[in-house]
Parts: structure tokens; C-alpha cells; sequence
């Protein structure tokens, strides 16, 4: 029996530049010597350019340019690392501390039925950007999975990355 292969062709038929909504963002390539987050970070693009949400000392949160779901919010280190084992304490604990911010925030703006918070370590371990760990806050409801992404390479964003971005920044603790 052959092993079934999904194709998740909906996050490549986007041009550059292009975001899930269509709507143009500041798609940065990473500069030299920086990963894309830190390239992010570092940007003297507007955060409503890049879709960053929050600063703090050493990470901040930004909107995935293509989410899973409405409100799909990244918590990244502004200093690259490419595993947990090796995190500073003072940037494990500033991790963690906006992953809950970011989890009260989605629950108060989507108010969704539950939450998938997770963070892929390593190619092997499904990282898309392995160079620079990340934690990935995705809101779920009850019946948002359905056959348009299986089959018609498509997901269904009932809101637009721009006011996604506007209400999560005003609802930020």
C-alpha cells in the first residue's frame, strides 16, 4: 500500500512579497549573517509591515504571513538559537512569559475553542526555520478542519492579516 501524500502547495502560490491574504507585506530576505527573525527584528520596516505584535528585551511576538488559522502568532528570541537546551535562562523565562501573553491575547480577541502551542526543534523535527527557534500559538475551533486544504490547496482566513495584526496589537497585554 503506497503512503498518501498531502501537498501544502497553499504556501507557495503566493508571490514575493505576498502574504496568505494576498495583501503585500515586508517580505525581507535575511540579511547577511542573520537569520530572517533576527533580519525581522532588526528591520527599520514598521511592525505593521512585518506584522510584529510585541518587543520585548529579548523576544518578540509576530503574526505567521502564513497561518494556520487567524491569529497564528510566532514568539521568537531576537538572538537566534537553535534549540531549547541552549536558551539563556532570562530568554527561556521572557519565552515563555509571552507565549501565556500571547495565548491570553488570542483567547480574548478569537475566542477560540482551544489552542495549539508548539515549537518545532531541528529540520527532523518539522522547523521551517530551523537556524532560529520559535514557538508557534495557533487558535483552533471545533470544526476549522474541513477538506479545502486537503484537497484544494487552499486555506479559509475569514479575516485579513492587516486587521488580524490591529486587533491583536490593541488587545496586547
Amino acid at each position: 500500500m503506497a503512503i498518501e501524500r498531502l501537498f501544502s502547495g497553499w504556501r507557495l502560490g503566493h508571490g514575493k512579497g505576498v502574504a496568505s491574504d494576498g495583501l503585500e507585506f515586508e517580505d525581507l530576505s535575511p540579511a547577511e549573517g542573520l537569520t530572517l527573525f533576527e533580519t525581522i527584528h532588526q528591520s527599520d520596516a514598521g511592525d505593521d509591515r512585518t506584522y510584529v505584535l510585541w518587543r520585548g528585551e529579548h523576544v518578540y511576538a509576530l503574526m505567521n504571513v502564513y497561518p494556520y488559522s487567524s491569529g497564528h502568532v510566532l514568539v521568537v528570541p531576537n538572538k537566534a538559537f537553535k534549540s531549547m537546551d541552549v536558551l539563556p535562562q532570562e530568554v527561556h523565562e521572557e519565552l515563555w512569559d509571552t507565549v501565556r501573553t500571547a495565548s491570553i491575547v488570542i483567547k480574548k480577541t478569537f475566542n477560540p475553542h482551544g489552542l495549539n502551542i508548539g515549537l518545532n526543534e531541528g529540520t527532523a523535527g518539522g522547523a521551517s526555520v530551523p537556524d532560529h527557534l520559535h514557538v508557534h500559538v495557533v487558535p483552533r475551533w471545533a470544526a476549522d478542519t474541513n477538506f479545502m486544504t486537503s484537497i484544494a490547496e487552499a486555506r479559509i482566513l475569514p479575516v485579513s492579516l492587516g486587521a488580524t495584526w490591529e486587533m491583536l496589537r490593541e488587545n496586547w497585554v
